[in-house]
């Protein structure tokens, strides 16, 4: 492996004081150490840049109002070679850069898909972490979108789509792959802290991401109903069937989160259509 492959992450903020802390500290423990960090802050007014600003090289720019723009912008003024897209209530295992970068040269890749797994504090957030689990352990074409990218790729299809919310992360790696480059899979993970979550969180969250929810679809042709928008038509649960008969409380409570997610995002789909 190259170690001379500057590696540039870019992390969007927006009042993540009781979450930026932890990542950049999983950052500083990296093995990999031919990095560079930039912070795209919204306007956070909750101490997230006075403790972003405690830890050393850390380049802090401030931009809005999404995090599609936060990012190119990030990207705009990083030099790595390769670039890692995170969020802020994130964690690295320590060899997470290094395992992208070995990869990615191995492999001749212009995207890495890093596995998730979430890290929960209430009910609704084991829940939504044993949902994720299921896509995360062996990988879901459906549902994978990668974070580490090759600077160059990323540039040459135009970076991320800043009129598109929520399906940005599956769009970018969608229109790299149409372009005739491979994406492939790291070995290592990132731990996903899930904040507070409760029900009415999720159905607002699915409800906003769902607003321009068509422009992603139309621009790749996929079909309103599909497993890309309809969680109950994705193979990886029924493939794994065994494991929810294992918890059926932990099921029932999935099921009853994604059905009220998939009417968020409905209605968040007819309201952007609407509008539109």
């Amino acid at each position: 492996m190259n170690r001379k492959c500057p590696v540039s992450i870019i992390i969007t903020t927006k009042n993540e004081a009781g979450a930026i802390g932890i990542l950049l500290s999983s950052i500083n423990k990296q093995s990999y150490k031919n990095i560079e960090v930039i912070l795209i802050d919204n306007s956070s007014y909750d101490g997230t840049l006075e403790i972003a600003r405690q830890f050393l090289n850390v380049k802090i720019y401030s931009l809005g109002p999404e995090r599609s723009a936060q990012r190119n912008l990030g990207a705009r003024k990083s030099k790595g070679k390769y670039l890692l897209f995170l969020d802020a209530d994130m964690e690295l295992t320590s060899d997470v850069i290094k395992d992208c970068v070995e990869v990615a040269e191995k492999e001749n890749l212009s995207g890495v898909v890093i596995p998730e797994q979430s890290v929960a504090i209430n009910f609704w957030g084991k829940v939504k972490a044993f949902e994720r689990s299921f896509y995360s352990e062996k990988g879901d074409p459906v549902t994978d979108a990668a974070r580490f990218f090759l600077r160059q790729v990323f540039f040459k299809v135009g970076g991320y789509d800043e009129s598109i919310t929520g399906p940005e992360d599956w769009d970018l790696p969608d229109r790299i792959r149409e372009r005739g480059f491979k994406i492939g899979r790291s070995s290592e993970k990132i731990y996903h802290h899930e904040q507070d979550i409760s029900l009415i969180i999720l159905f607002k969250k699915k409800f906003y991401y769902g607003l321009n929810a068509h422009k992603y679809l139309t621009k790749h042709n996929i079909p309103v109903f599909s497993p890309k928008t309809i969680y109950f038509l994705r193979p990886l649960f029924y493939k794994s069937w065994v494991r929810l008969l294992k918890h059926p409380i932990l099921s029932l409570a999935m099921i009853w989160m994604l059905l009220l997610e998939l009417v968020g995002g409905g209605l968040g789909y007819i309201a952007g259509r609407i509008k539109e």
